[in-house]
């Protein structure tokens, strides 16, 4: 295998470059909050993305990493200036919806309003086509597809919002792992990295898995999805979760409490270690040849 020699330090075939991504919302917008903290209130709570946000685009510029983040239309509408930074660092903009809303709760008139305003508000601050989507908690499967169909109507390109896991939440595990098209035709389905093991496939693509299991394994993971897949990983991270001294949200579960701030101390550390020992850049770019063409078939393997 071809090795890399470079000023990171990255020891993996040269030839491969990963998708990095960031879903752009603040610590009391994730859905697992939504049943504790009310929209309505969400105008008096004050903002911590922007900060985090600048801290993430610090780290992407020391690494030389250009990444995609997938921005709520809710955040770009208050803090414009920081979707300009974003854009200005050499990053893709695309649409995280308007305000965090599980795309299960649309009806397909709804959903198209929620999207083409978000897209509608990322292109007039941002000065640039918006091409790519990710549902809020990966909520398109296989009983709203037609959500794709919305999304190519509006003129998305691309969608990252199928995970091909078995989760309490979302996930949609007879997916294909790899780029594909669900209705052949529309949006190219991108999702978010998984690796095989045992005839199931096990996430490796960022978020909570990335906080909770040491980063040895995420590192192992990834390897194996470049090296025996010979396939690009799908990473995605938020920018709470280099955030440990965000308030914290009383209510909660103990479940929920322990999925949201596990190891939120360690996640920026873990995050440089991925950036030196991966080759990484924006979805648009890692997935431009398959972007370029909508309509590719499902490879013979893909979901094995």
């Amino acid at each position: 295998m071809t090795k890399t020699p470079n000023k990171y330090n990255k020891s993996i075939d040269a030839t491969l470059v990963n998708a990095m991504s960031v879903d752009v919302e603040d610590y009391f917008q994730v859905s697992a909050f939504e049943g504790i903290v009310n929209r309505d209130d969400w105008g008096d709570i004050s903002l911590r993305v922007e900060t985090n946000i600048d801290r993430i685009l610090d780290i992407f510029e020391t690494r030389d990493v250009r990444a995609t983040f997938f921005t709520l239309g809710w955040i770009a509408e208050r803090a414009p200036q920081m979707v300009r930074r974003i854009v200005d660092a050499g990053h893709e903009i695309a649409s995280h919806g308007m305000e965090h809303h599980r795309v299960t709760t649309f009806d397909a008139t709804a959903f198209q309003a929620d999207v083409s305003r978000s897209k509608a508000i990322l292109e007039d601050i941002a000065g640039k086509a918006v091409l790519g989507y990710r549902a809020p908690s990966y909520s398109i499967g296989r009983d709203n597809l037609w959500a794709l169909d919305v999304l190519a109507d509006v003129g998305f390109i691309y969608s990252s919002s199928i995970y091909p896991i078995a989760h309490d939440h979302y996930g949609m595990p007879e997916a294909p792992r790899f780029a594909f098209n669900p209705r052949q035709h529309g949006v190219l389905e991108i999702p978010v990295s998984t690796f095989r093991w045992s005839g199931r496939s096990f996430p490796c693509g960022g978020g909570g898995y990335f906080r909770f299991f040491p980063y040895a394994l995420s590192r192992w993971a990834i390897q194996r999805v470049n090296r025996q897949d010979r396939q690009s990983t799908v990473f995605y991270f938020h920018p709470w979760e280099i955030d440990p001294d965000q308030p914290r949200i009383s209510g909660i579960s103990a479940k929920t409490r322990f999925r949201h701030y596990i190891n939120l101390n360690r996640t920026e550390s873990r995050l440089h270690r991925l950036l030196s020992d991966f080759h990484w850049d924006r979805m648009d770019r890692v997935f431009a040849s398959e972007i370029k063409n909508p309509h590719m078939e499902v490879p013979a393997d893909a979901g094995a």
